[in-house]
C-alpha cells in the first residue's frame, strides 16, 4: 500500500485509490511558429458514444454539406471529412485569420442548433508533420468504416467529403443509397 503512494507521490502528489487520475485540458491555440496552411487531423464525438446518432435521419449528409459550405467559403479547407455512427474525422487547414478552436466551436454549434447533434464538449487535434503521415491519416480515416464492419470497402461510405475526390465531383459526397 505504501508503494502505491510513494509511486503516485513521485508523479504528483499522492491521492486517495478511489480518487481517478485527472487528465491534463490541453488548449487547441495553433503557436505562432506553425505555417499557414498546415493540416490538423481532427476528431469530434457525438455526447452519446456507440451510438448511431449521426449517420441516421439525414444527419451525416447535413454534416457533410456543412463542412462543403464551409470549404467553398474558404473559412477552412476541408482536405477530407468522414461521418462515422458515433463521431466525425477531418483533416483541415486553416486561414491565417481563423482559429481552429474557433472555427470548430463554430461549427458545432452550428450543427447543434440546426441539425440538433449533441457533441461531446471538447474535441481532439493533431497537426500533421509530413506528407507520409498526411496520406497515413487519410487512408485511416477513409478505412474507418471498413474497420468498423460498415462497408466492404471504403468508396462504398456515402458520408465523406474529399476535396480531392477522382470521381472529379470536386468535394460533392456521395451518393446515398
Amino acid at each position: 500500500m505504501n508503494e502505491i503512494i510513494e509511486s503516485r507521490r513521485v508523479l504528483g502528489r499522492a491521492r486517495p485509490l478511489d480518487e481517478p487520475p485527472q487528465r491534463k485540458t490541453l488548449g487547441h491555440a495553433v503557436p505562432s511558429w506553425v505555417q499557414d496552411g498546415s493540416v490538423f487531423f481532427i476528431t469530434i464525438c457525438a455526447a452519446r458514444r456507440g451510438r448511431d446518432d449521426l449517420t441516421r435521419d439525414g444527419t451525416a449528409l447535413n454534416l457533410v454539406h456543412t463542412v462543403r459550405y464551409l470549404h467553398v467559403t474558404g473559412d477552412w479547407f476541408a482536405r477530407l471529412f468522414l461521418v462515422m455512427p458515433d463521431h466525425v474525422h477531418g483533416l483541415f487547414s486553416f486561414p491565417a485569420t481563423i482559429s481552429l478552436a474557433h472555427r470548430i466551436s463554430a461549427w458545432k454549434t452550428y450543427t447543434a442548433k440546426n441539425l440538433n447533434v449533441q457533441w461531446q464538449d471538447r474535441f481532439c487535434d493533431h497537426r500533421l508533420r509530413s506528407d507520409e503521415s498526411l496520406e497515413e491519416k487519410t487512408t485511416y480515416i477513409r478505412k474507418n468504416p471498413v474497420r468498423a464492419g460498415l462497408v466492404e470497402a471504403p468508396e462504398l461510405w456515402p458520408f465523406v467529403f474529399d476535396a480531392f475526390a477522382d470521381d472529379g465531383s470536386s468535394g460533392t459526397p456521395r451518393p446515398t443509397t
